[in-house]
This record gives structure tokens, sequence and C-alpha cells, in this order.
């Protein structure tokens, strides 16, 4: 994959640029990280050690807490160290990493949720046939089709962001690496990226109402 780009780290600027604020915005979002990993954590081990919850439903719900541990660590760590940094940078391919990983689990998260909401269409309209329906093999199934789909859709985006030149600024006006930010510090034609970005995202909000 070449990398044309002078750039080789971008300045994360964060929520805030004032300093007195940055204490206070780090015991906050580690409080909500460490909320999220214990409670996900939580559902995850109870899924896991209960036999009676070793059903469809609970399947996909440890999924769901598994993304979301994942989901808040690709931004939230590298985050709180910036809230204690004088230097907020992230190498270049660590910012593509990061990305990827973003838009991964996000993506796989909004085709899991439809799955569950799948799982609970078929336990109320057809409940004779659910277990014959819901069964472990297909189950599994649907959860790796939902992560492989994620991850290529990810791939995509980190790919063709990565292959852009970037020569100019680069302060990303965020507190993470995502597609938008980028897209703005790029020089040259974007064209490509920007319609993928909108065309991809297009059947999220439907799989969300799903």
């Amino acid at each position: 994959m070449p990398n044309q780009t002078s750039v080789t780290e971008f300045l994360l600027l964060g929520v805030t640029d004032i300093q007195e604020l940055q204490p206070l915005l780090f015991v906050l979002f580690l409080a909500i990280y460490l909320v999220i990993v214990a409670g996900n954590g939580a559902i995850l081990m109870v899924v896991i050690s209960e036999p009676r919850l070793h059903s469809p439903m609970y399947f996909f719900l440890g999924n769901l807490s598994c993304l979301d541990i994942c989901y808040a660590t690709v931004t939230l760590p590298k985050m709180l160290g910036n809230f204690l940094s004088s230097h907020k940078a992230i190498s270049f391919w660590g910012c593509i990493s990061q990305l990827h990983f973003f838009h991964f689990l996000g993506s796989t998260e909004a085709l899991l949720l439809a799955m569950i909401a799948f799982d609970r269409f078929v336990a109320i309209c057809k409940p004779l046939r659910y277990t014959l329906i819901m069964n472990p093999w297909v189950c599994a199934q649907m959860a790796v089709t939902v992560w492989i789909i994620g991850f290529f859709h990810a791939l995509m985006h980190s790919i063709m962001t990565s292959r852009l030149h970037f020569c100019g600024s680069n302060h990303i006006h965020h507190f993470f690496c995502d597609i938008k930010p980028l897209l703005k510090l790029a020089c040259g034609n974007i064209e490509l990226n920007s319609g993928c970005s909108t065309l991809s995202r297009g059947p999220l909000p439907w799989v969300h109402s799903f």
C-alpha cells in the first residue's frame, strides 16, 4: 500500500484547547471508559458462564458487549493520554489504523443490531420454528458474516484514505482519526473518497431501523 504523503504524523486537537479543563475531562472520560468496560465485561462474563443464557439472543448480546468494549478502546485510551500530554500526536499509520478499527467495529455493530432485530422477529412471528431457524450453526454463521463484512467495509476506507496525499496542515480538529477530518487535510481530488463514504453510509440508517 504505497504512501505518497509528506505528513508523518497528525496532531489531534481534541475536545478543547483550554488547559484548565484537561484534568476534568480526563477524569470524566476515564469514568465513562471504565463504566463501558466494566458493564459490558460483566454482561459478557455472565453470558459465557451461565448455561441458561446460551441462546441466540444472548449469543448476539455477548457479541455486542465485546464490540462495545473494543469500540471504546479504539479511541478513548488515546484521547485520555492526550488530555495529559502537551504533544497530542499520532503517527500516520497509527491514524489509519484507528480509522480502520473505528469503522470496522462501528459498521459491525450496526449489522449486529440488525441480526438481533431479526432474531426477535423470528422469536415473535415464528415461535414454533424458532429453535429450528435460529440454531447454533446459523447464529455462528450470521455473527461471522457481519464481522467479515464490517472488516472489509472498513478496509476499503482505510486503503483509500491511506493513498491520499497530505501536503499541508497536519492538525485534526477532532479527538480521533476519522474520514471527514482527514479529507479536509488532503490535497488533490477527494471526490471518490467522499462518494464512497456517502454510499457506504447510506444503508446504515436502514440497518439501524430494521
